[in-house]
């Protein structure tokens, strides 16, 4: 264990923050998280289930933050500028204070793709298209007109992801098991809608998601449809029409929808990119932090004293979130001990 307790900046107090914060206040540092929300959990907190078990969002929340109670926490506080001095970094922050700390940890996550950009899908346009945030909003407060006793329910899958067109061409890694853990969460509030799931192929490579797509289809009748929706409109009744091609069958399909969720992709969050270019770190192709070495220093930048943790470096479910923040709180506590 080092001898003395140097500051460290964690910018962004979602899980990969929280739980790199209470892994370096063990380590004998003094990590102090920087959000610019009113409370910690980033996205996660936001959810209301997590797959592939089903276990409440609230329960990881909560025990993330009972872990990090005696770490300094500085919500509704946004960075105005990094400066980059001999010895650390120095932080303005949006109240006009400093902050200057001998090392930071870049957990800002990622922000969701704006589905209105894919205007063929008609977000914001017809009033039966929502996305999975908007689902996920209604599962924790059942309050949303849209969304009432629907008989048919589809999902689109890749919605900014691995897509030329929108400037993503990357995977968002956890679209299709969302996807899937909202198709089910649907058909058990609703046992009579018919759902339907449509995808360019999927990827499910995570601890029990193939058992739970599976589960989808044995024991909730979800229809899973291989193709792109080329087209979607309206109906005179308000109903949404979609139109795609099963290219599995070889034939095209329609059906007509109560609720449209487009699955919003994960982009990076452009605050990373603003503060990236202010200390000299790099940028990737793809628009998230460029790692030091993509295989064996994913949570290392090029520049002393600066580490990442989470989906800042690209999308990351929330195991892999968990174990990064770990081994960046580490690099860390390796980086300290050969400065001593």
């Amino acid at each position: 264990m080092v001898n003395r307790n140097p500051v460290i900046a964690v910018i962004g107090a979602g899980i990969a923050g929280l739980e790199a914060a209470r892994q370096l206040a063990d380590l004998g540092y003094t990590p102090v998280l920087i959000e610019k929300a009113p409370a910690v959990g980033g996205h996660v907190a936001g959810w209301n289930r997590l797959f592939p078990d089903m276990s409440p969002a609230a329960d990881l929340i909560d025990r993330l933050k009972k872990d990090t109670a005696r770490v300094r926490t500085m919500l509704d506080t946004e960075i105005a500028s990094i400066n980059r001095l001999k010895d650390g970094y120095n932080l303005v922050l949006s109240d006009g204070s400093t902050l200057f700390c001998e090392a930071v940890l870049f957990a800002t996550g990622f922000r969701l793709f704006d589905a209105a950009r894919k205007e063929e899908y008609g977000y914001g346009i017809y009033d039966r298209v929502i996305t999975n945030r908007d689902l996920e909003a209604w599962f924790n407060t059942r309050k949303d007109a849209r969304i009432d006793h629907p008989k048919a329910v589809g999902f689109v899958h890749c919605v900014g992801s691995r897509d030329v067109k929108a400037g993503n061409t990357q995977c968002s890694k956890v679209c299709c098991i969302t996807a899937i853990k909202q198709a089910i969460e649907m058909k058990e509030e609703f046992p009579d809608a018919e759902v339907y799931c449509f995808y360019m192929d999927l990827r499910l490579f995570g601890k029990k998601y193939e058992d739970f797509y599976i589960k989808a289809q044995r024991d909730y009748g979800i229809h899973f449809i291989r193709g792109r929706v080329s087209e979607v409109g309206e109906a005179i009744d308000g109903r949404v029409v979609v139109k795609a091609e099963d290219t599995l069958n070889g034939k095209p399909v329609k059906v007509t929808l109560d609720l449209l969720v487009l699955m919003a992709g994960i982009v990076c969050n452009p605050d990373a990119q603003h503060f990236a270019q202010q200390i000299g770190v790099g940028v990737d192709d793809d628009g998230f932090l460029k790692s030091r070495d993509n295989l064996a220093a994913i949570t290392e930048s090029s520049r002393p004293g600066v580490f990442y943790a989470g989906a800042c470096t690209g999308a990351k479910t929330i195991p892999e979130t968990l174990a990064e923040a770990r081994s960046a709180a580490l690099s860390i506590h390796r980086y300290f001990n050969k400065r001593s």
